[in-house]
């Protein structure tokens, strides 16, 4: 199966992409870029903001705003005519240590939003990221149930809500877990090895879920996205042709297509001259739509 090049977006760090069923449009990050970008599949085009701080991951409230990870906090944010990102902070969160920022994020079923924090140092392996849950206005750190993190990542939710998927990306760990997840709650529980992908080709990166439950996860480093089922046994592997895909998502009219943003890091290209593309793999089976954030 080859994977079409939909974007040559030669992003930094292209993250957290996310479909909006509501206008029928890919939207995603790029990191250090500060940027919120969207691709249209009707006509081709693409639109995008900047936001004064680095934004690193994203979910609609349905509204045309979108909550935002970012620096410092959770933010509101909206898209101005001018190319800005409107901001509102909801809430600050109080790092261990200065130059962290959050990374990967989205909602749960219930459309309660989750999000981890890493130093951003990752040759320190700093041991200080945490994993947050926000709603109703409060936001939590689930030390309790989470510690140890150094990049939190590859959060998903099966199809019924009730198992909770994390993964941290950090070339010493290397390890995906699953949760029993209270779906009244919002708690996780029961924290299990899911996967160790010290097994597999890549360092687990972003991750989407599909319609049978399965898990879908980009192998960072190797140019691969893996399917994991429920059982934690490898399904299938998939290649794109760059180094560091590093999260998928499930779009398109019928949730068909797997999106996948990539990384284009610095030095010698010549031999992956589409890093930091956004691309779309067939691969033949369905997603599902990603919850709207619920204030």
């Amino acid at each position: 199966m080859q994977a079409e090049l939909i974007l040559d977006a030669r992003n930094a760090t292209g993250e957290c992409p996310v479909w909006n069923a509501r206008e029928q449009a890919l939207y995603w990050v790029d990191i250090p870029a500060r940027r919120l970008h969207r691709w249209s599949p009707q006509d081709g085009t693409t639109s995008s903001w900047e936001a004064p701080q680095m934004l690193a991951c994203v979910a609609s409230c349905g509204d045309g705003s979108w909550l935002a990870g970012m620096e410092d906090g959770l933010y509101r944010v909206r898209p101005q005519e001018d190319g800005t990102l409107a901001t509102t902070l909801l809430i600050d969160v109080t790092h261990p240590r200065p130059t962290m920022r959050f990374n990967d994020g989205r909602c749960d079923r219930q459309g309660r939003f989750w999000a981890g924090t890493m130093f951003m140092d990752m040759g320190e392996a700093s041991v200080v990221g945490s994993l947050y849950r926000y709603e109703g206005g409060q936001i939590a750190p689930l030390k309790a149930h989470v510690t140890d993190m150094i990049v939190p990542n590859g959060l998903g939710f099966s199809p019924d809500g009730t198992t909770m998927y994390l993964s941290d990306s950090h070339p010493s760990v290397q390890k995906i877990w699953a949760f029993d997840y209270d779906i009244d709650t919002g708690t996780p529980h029961h924290r299990r090895l899911f996967v160790d992908m010290n097994q597999y080709p890549g360092r687990p990166d972003g991750a989407a879920v599909d319609a049978d439950g399965c898990y879908w996860i980009c192998g960072n480093d190797e140019g691969m996205i893996h399917r994991f089922t429920p059982e934690g046994k490898l399904d299938r592997s998939l290649a794109v042709p760059v180094k560091k895909p590093s999260m998928c998502a499930f779009g398109g009219r019928n949730l068909e297509t797997l999106f996948v943003t990539s990384i284009r890091p610095g030095g010698d290209l010549s031999d992956q001259p589409l890093a930091g593309g956004v691309f779309a793999l067939q691969p033949g089976v369905r997603g599902l739509e990603e919850p709207l954030f619920k204030a």
